[in-house]
């Protein structure tokens, strides 16, 4: 149970180090296209305020993405789970909370996955404020 929780807290520092550095580049994208709009902020009716909004979703996206699949690359590394496609599958469906069942994870690796549903929970409630905010900064016109 030691080397799943310590497992955990190196997985769970190092998503929550990626998707903070993740939403400082986002943001810091955002502010650069917004600088080019004469009020500072982007008309969210218009094509381009769509087209930012939509960055921004993908951009997410992207990020989550990259986290689970670091989770799936551990699975395999650590052969609590046989084959890439079964990986993914699964961490994806961890991190979002959805569930699955524990049949193809290696017992003795549970409590890795679990808490990786835990931190997608966090990670994805993070996300949606950073949205939330992005979208309250472009009705702001």
């Amino acid at each position: 149970m030691i080397r799943e929780l310590a497992l955990s807290t190196v997985m769970v520092t190092l998503t929550v180090s990626i998707h903070g550095a993740g939403l400082v580049l986002l943001t810091q994208l955002l502010r650069l296209e917004a600088k080019h709009e004469e009020t500072g902020h982007l008309h969210p009716a218009t094509l381009r305020g769509w087209a930012t909004l939509l960055f921004a979703v993908l951009a997410l996206i992207g990020t989550h993405g990259v986290e689970i699949w670091l989770y799936a690359l551990l699975y395999l590394a650590i052969g609590a789970i046989e084959t890439l496609r079964d990986a993914v599958y699964f961490s994806t469906i961890t991190y979002g909370a959805i569930g699955y069942d524990d049949a193809v994870m290696a017992e003795r690796w549970r409590l890795v996955s679990a808490i990786e549903g835990i931190n997608g929970i966090l990670m994805i409630g993070w996300s949606t404020a950073f949205l939330i905010r992005i979208v309250g900064l472009l009705r702001k016109v």
